[in-house]
């Protein structure tokens, strides 16, 4: 059996609250936070922009090449905010986080090279160990040996209006269903591909985060890794 190494990788559908928790969490432990769902809006957005579409012939070569000449850069954002996100010299941090993105995200993740790249480039993030590894397979694809992993998860009720709130909070207004059918399809779409879906490591702990404050995730998960660590 493989050695456990010192990272907490919190995995969960969209909207479940991954990145402020991962971030609280981080800063709490004093870890380095690794917001893998940026890397995936980031690839997608250089997929929109050079009109790459993945049904067409030689649509394999083309994400080799973007892949290789891919120049992705995460910086800590301000205190209680998202990370900054480079793409190739340019601040590209607002631009991901739209719910359109969340989806061309979605598409992208399924894509086997974009994930084999994302992954040699996580791995190396984390060889030292002491980080916070958020997304949707970190606990069972990307970090399998972590020695400790949550499952966050949130009805879709709740994260879609959690998702109008921050996106009103920001300036947009998006009605609440189109939210809902949004997260509902990203769902079904991360839950039923075939690499890598979205489901919770055999030995993550399940956090339901419906009826939880942010808090009160946090401290669960503090006193969860505290008493691993004993």
């Amino acid at each position: 059996m493989a050695e456990k190494k010192n990272i907490v990788t919190i995995d969960g559908p969209s909207g479940a609250g991954k990145s402020t928790i991962s971030k609280l969490l981080a800063a709490r432990l004093r870890y380095t936070y690794l917001d893998t769902g940026a890397m995936y809006r980031m690839v997608g957005l250089q997929v929109l922009r050079d009109g790459l579409d993945f049904e067409v012939q030689g649509a394999r070569e083309k994400l080799a090449l973007l892949l290789a000449a891919l120049d992705m850069t995460l910086a800590p954002g301000e205190e209680g905010k998202e990370t900054r996100a480079f793409l190739n010299g340019e601040d590209v941090s607002d631009a991901i986080r739209t719910p359109e993105m969340a989806m061309v995200a979605s598409r992208v993740s399924a894509q086997a090279e974009v994930r084999k790249k994302l992954t040699e480039m996580q791995r190396t993030i984390g060889n030292n160990g002491a980080i916070v590894a958020e997304g949707r397979d970190m606990g069972t694809v990307v970090f399998p040996d972590a020695m400790h992993k949550f499952f966050l998860d949130a009805s879709p009720m709740e994260r879609a209006k959690r998702r109008q709130k921050q996106l009103a909070e920001n300036g947009r207004k998006i009605e609440y269903q189109e939210l809902l059918t949004q997260i509902q399809k990203r769902d079904a779409d991360d839950s039923n591909r075939a690499l890598a879906p979205l489901k919770p490591a055999e030995d993550a702990v399940i956090v339901d985060s419906s009826e939880m404050s942010i808090e009160e995730v946090v401290s669960f998960m503090l006193a969860a890794i505290n008493d691993k660590q004993k």
